[in-house]
């Protein structure tokens, strides 16, 4: 069962284990990135990101009873108008990334409209958004010993029906929407993202607790090689930041200890926490429509 209600944001942000989670969910990303790693770079700028959610939201949230719902060109465009997730052409030449690379495929014609073309996802896509979503739930159980990502796990519909509700919520998210400058430099590029997850990976456990927490064996280069990207990308998103002095290496040329600053790194809870908030309001709202509720074993805001 899954009871109680769903963790506010500040309720998150402040939770004592949200580094934690952080560094979970990080290496969980990580991880799909590498099983994937086409359909992660497709997905690795936060506007791609947006994107991606809401496209899969339109193709689970199919109603076979109305003929225009679904996952079409002509609707995803007018969303990214709609909610400016990106330009008309933007998110047209993302779909045909994704239709080359079999990630999207037409979806059987079952409508009386010729002109819609519907498009649905492909299993590996699924796969990858289901492991999102469970790696997900599995960091929300850490901070109040709860069980949804088993009962996700049960209940495959749960992740139907949540998924939707929190791309909804995040698309008119400001916080989530829109990041702060300071990881903004990362996050609107592309593989950015998974640059920002690598770091936070590395942090220790009192990591908040310090103005400037440094990490070992941080190299530009190793970096690079590991997603994919060109150093001369990499380099641009670090020295951005590097010139708000919000971190840097304590040697030139990018050697030695990398210091991060506690605003960077809060910047990045911040941002983080928001996603977070969503996810689990939505899988309590799952779980009640379908009669199961989730289970916690201590109230949120509750910390141990």
């Amino acid at each position: 069962m899954l009871t109680g209600r769903p963790h506010t944001r500040d309720e998150i942000l402040h939770h004592p284990l949200f580094l934690s989670i952080e560094r979970q969910i990080a290496l969980h990303l990580i991880g799909i990135h590498k099983r994937a790693p086409r359909l992660a770079r497709l997905a690795a700028s936060h506007r791609k990101w947006l994107l991606t959610q809401t496209l899969f939201a339109m193709h689970i949230g199919r109603d076979r009873g109305d003929p225009v719902s679904g996952l079409t060109a002509g609707r995803l465009m007018r969303a990214a108008k709609e909610f400016d997730l990106a330009s008309k052409n933007t998110a047209a030449s993302f779909l045909a990334e994704l239709i080359a690379y079999k990630f999207l495929r037409d979806a059987p014609d079952d409508t009386p409209d010729r002109r819609l073309r519907r498009l649905e996802t492909t299993e590996v896509s699924e796969e990858a958004m289901a492991s999102w979503f469970q790696g997900h739930m599995a960091c929300l159980d850490q901070l109040d010993g709860g069980n949804r990502a088993s009962l996700t796990a049960d209940e495959p519909r749960l992740f139907h029906l949540a998924q939707p509700r929190a791309v909804c919520a995040l698309i008119r998210e400001p916080v989530w929407k829109e990041p702060r400058t300071s990881i903004g430099h990362f996050l609107w590029s592309d593989i950015g993202g998974l640059v920002l997850h690598d770091l936070i990976s590395r942090l220790p456990d009192d990591a908040r607790d310090q103005e400037r927490v440094l990490l070992n064996n941080v190299s530009t280069t190793e970096i690079a090689n590991d997603f994919g990207i060109s150093l001369t990308n990499l380099k641009r998103m670090f020295k951005k930041v590097e010139m708000d002095n919000l971190l840097g290496w304590e040697s030139p040329r990018h050697r030695g200890l990398l210091w991060l600053s506690r605003a960077f790194i809060e910047d990045y809870f911040h941002w983080q926490s928001a996603k977070f908030a969503e996810l689990d309001a939505a899988i309590h709202w799952a779980a009640s429509q379908i009669g199961r509720g989730v289970h916690h074993d201590d109230a949120p805001g509750h910390h141990p």
